[in-house]
Formats: structure tokens, sequence, C-alpha cells
């Protein structure tokens, strides 16, 4: 791999990784389903008039929307106004690699590896770890809604390799259709359309940044980057770059938002991770799906935004 590409991959880990502080910030004073609608509507127009749609049924850029998109984004955006850290949160959904496997082996009977079988028992034992011994900082609700972040991740992820779905930054922008409607549709049934109406004529700058970082940034150019990666070189190759995304997204919320995780915290973290990368390392020689462990992703070619 060419020190360019190298650069490329490690700038998108970057974009990645600072996400998850971007978006908490730019929650201060706007409901959670609000700012995630928003960021569908900026990813969308005008991006819909200038990709190309993808050659797939209606039905699976509906079900991509409704798992990679509405279900991944609606859960993770509500973990963080919910108190779940930004940092904690980076490395809580790449759980969704692990979930992946286990769903695909369930529904498409694609049948771990030893090493995958591995990774899996010891992700999921950091996962418990963070969750019994997580600090006071760190509310159960939060940490429940961006696991549940992740499953819908990973359902998003089966889905669209069960439909064969060559995922790219067409996938990205025309799934991003189905979402903003329903995404404020759902904002008006939680918060109230006085709220939701409020927060829109009163945006703010860390508003309307998290907004345009997160759709222009961390999807557009992010997955354009990403796909170029992926169109010249093997997933094996290009995919362990995303185990950069929870340091950078804990180093990030530490820097800018002063986050300590709890030692207990740091320790399941640590162990989770090193599931995630026996996973990802160890399903080398099968099938490959858990190739998406960006923040903002399908199989070796991501889908989401």
């Amino acid at each position: 791999m060419p020190v360019r590409d190298v650069l490329l991959a490690a700038l998108v880990a970057l974009i990645w990784g600072m996400n998850f502080v971007v978006i908490d910030e730019g929650l201060d004073g706007m409901p959670p389903l609000v700012l995630a609608a928003l960021r569908f509507v900026v990813v969308v127009l005008p991006a819909v008039f200038l990709v190309p749609r993808p050659p797939v049924p209606w039905r699976v850029l509906l079900a991509s929307a409704a798992f990679l998109s509405f279900g991944q984004f609606g859960l993770l955006y509500s973990a963080l106004a919910a108190g779940m850290p930004a940092g904690l949160a980076s490395l809580v959904v790449q759980a969704q690699v692990i979930f992946t496997v286990v769903i695909a082996a369930g529904w498409l009977r694609e049948r771990p590896t030893a090493g995958q079988v591995a990774g899996i028992a010891l992700g999921t034992a950091g996962l418990a770890v963070v969750a019994t011994g997580r600090s006071a900082e760190t509310p159960l609700l939060g940490l429940l809604l961006c696991v549940a972040a992740a499953l819908s991740w990973a359902t998003g992820n089966v889905v669209t390799r069960r439909a064969g779905v060559a995922s790219g930054l067409s996938m990205v922008v025309w799934s991003a259709v189905f979402v903003p409607v329903p995404m404020f549709a759902l904002a008006v049934a939680v918060d109230g359309p006085g709220e939701v109406g409020r927060s829109l004529a009163h945006l703010t700058l860390p508003n309307v940044f998290a907004t345009f970082y997160t759709a222009y940034l961390a999807s557009l150019v992010g997955y354009g980057i990403w796909n170029s990666l992926l169109a010249r070189h093997r997933a094996a190759v290009v995919v362990p770059f995303t185990l950069l995304i929870p340091p950078v997204g804990m180093a990030s919320a530490w820097i800018v938002q002063q986050e300590r995780p709890g030692s207990a915290e740091i320790a399941g973290g640590v162990v989770l991770l090193a599931g995630v990368a026996i996973t990802v390392f160890g399903g080398r020689r099968a099938r490959n799906v858990t190739s998406a462990a960006s923040p903002d992703a399908g199989e070796a070619r991501p889908v989401t935004v």
C-alpha cells in the first residue's frame, strides 16, 4: 500500500474518530433525532441529483436506510444525548463487528472461523466489563442505546450482504432519501412539535457545524476516499485502519471534553477492541462480513453515513 494511500486511510479514520465528539457537541440545545434528521437532509441534497441510483431494488435501499441509517444513528445520537460519553461510544459501537459475524452465522449460515469465535468471546467479555464497571458518568440508558445502535448497524450489514450489494457512495446517498421524513416525525412524537420547531428556529453554530461535518466530511468525503481505497487494495489491507477510530475518538473526547473513562471502562474497552481486532483478522480466510468497522460501515465497502 503506497504511503499516499496509507495517509488517506489514516485521514478517514481521523475524520470518523472525531465524528463522535462533533455529534456530542452539536447536540447542545438540539433534540438528538432532529440533529440526525438534519444530517441526512444535507447528505441527500444536492448529492441525490448528482450521484446515480445504485442498481439495487428499492426494498434494499429501504432496508439499508432502516438499519444502517435510521436505526443506527437515531440510537447513537439518542445515546449521546442520554449522557453516553463520546469517546466511550466510539469504542462500544465497534461491537457491531462482533454482532455482524454472529447474525451472519445464524441468518446467512456463514460459519465463523476459529479466530472469529475467539474474537467474539473476547469482545463480549470486554463489553460486559464496560457495562458492569462503568463510571457514574456513563448512564445505563446511554450504554444500552449505544449497544442497540451497534446491533442495528450489524443487522444492516447482514441485510446488505444478503442482497449482494456492492456498497458505495451511491448507497450512502440514495438510502439516505428515506431517512429525514420519518426521523423528523419520530422527533415530533418524542419531543413534541414545539420543541422541534424551537430547535430548528434557533440553530446554533455547533448544531450547524455538526450537521455539515457529519454529512460532508464523515459521510461523503470519508466514504469517497474509503471506497477509492477499497477499489485499489484488498479489504484485508484497508479495513484494519478502522481500528484507529476508537483511539482517535477517545483522544478527541479527552482533549475537547476532558472525558476520562474509569479504569474498568478502559480495561473493558481494551479487551473489546482486542476482540474486534481478532475478529477482523481472524476472518481473512473466510467470506468477510466484518470489514465495516467504521463508526459511520457494511462490509468491505461501507454503506452507512
